[in-house]
């Protein structure tokens, strides 16, 4: 395993064990070791009507609404999710002109990653982890199928709150969005730090090219005991592992692309097929208005 592999797990860990500990909240316990193909609820149900509003000013980009996405959504409550979508106040603003730090800032529990177009948030993490421990060192991967989480098709469920957010790739909003293989993905929102977010497909050296992630299965098994056992297999988050090179994004699913809204060039995230799906963390400084959990 490379030194930055080790660096980045480390300390994706241990942002995420502090920003949780702090937070005095009950866990649900789980014992489950084994990644189960996901069993999502058909979208078929109308939320509601969708308020969005995607305006720059004075350097800024605010994105306000309601949380109501535009698009079909699954049944909820449901099995795996037990709360009702309901009307948010989305107000989040983020740099129009982003600059990378050169050095790369964690995602932690209590944060959303980005916010799409139509004002749903991104927040990929789960706050489930090993025997209810936010300390053991173990959270549960969202998409990885162990821990039932009531997921709809596009890859979303609702947080007790009634907020609706996604999980993976907004498979309704895409389609809105008209993207399509051939051609570089339009624009499906920004990240907390003003960088654009993208799903799949970018411009790569003047040719549309699939993204793919650079995380793969560490090999062999867990180290069992007062951790997990079993092998290396996607239930946990830490079960990956970044690979420089592997796929053709970096270790917070980004790259340098040309689109339609940056013809110069930008860095960007993209969403992927396979892990993270959603990125884990920023090239830029996020701004403080995505942070919901304790300050």
């Amino acid at each position: 395993m490379s030194k930055i592999s080790i660096l980045w797990g480390a300390a994706f860990a241990l942002s995420a064990v502090a920003a949780v500990a702090t937070a005095q909240h009950r866990f649900r316990y789980h014992d489950e070791t084994t990644a189960e193909p996901l069993r999502l609820v058909p979208a078929t149900e109308n939320p509601g009507k969708s308020s969005a509003s995607v305006k720059e000013k004075g350097g800024k980009i605010k994105v306000t609404g309601n949380g109501i996405p535009d698009h079909l959504v699954g049944r909820f409550p449901n099995q795996g999710n037990p709360h009702r979508i309901e009307q948010q106040k989305v107000r989040l603003k983020l740099p129009a002109n982003p600059t990378a730090k050169g050095a790369i800032t964690p995602l932690q529990m209590g944060w959303n990653f980005g916010v799409s177009l139509n004002g749903v948030v991104f927040d990929p993490l789960a706050a489930e982890f090993w025997h209810g421990d936010p300390g053991s060192g173990w959270s549960y991967n969202a998409l990885g199928g162990a821990v039932s989480l009531g997921l709809d098709a596009n890859f979303a469920h609702v947080q007790p709150n009634g907020k609706y957010h996604y999980h993976g790739v907004p498979t309704g909003l895409v389609k809105l969005l008209g993207w399509s293989p051939s051609e570089h993905s339009p624009l499906i929102g920004y990240a907390a730090d003003g960088f654009p977010i993208y799903a799949v497909t970018g411009v790569v050296g003047g040719k549309v090219t699939e993204m793919t992630s650079s995380y793969r299965l560490k090999p062999g098994n867990r180290p069992g005991g007062a951790a997990p056992g079993g092998r290396h297999d996607g239930t946990f988050n830490e079960d990956y592992v970044f690979v420089q090179g592997h796929g053709n994004l970096d270790q917070c699913n980004g790259a340098f692309t040309v689109s339609a809204e940056y013809p110069s060039g930008t860095y960007a995230y993209f969403l992927t097929e396979d892990y993270p799906v959603v990125p884990r963390c920023f090239m830029g400084t996020p701004d403080q208005s995505f942070r919901f959990g304790r300050r």
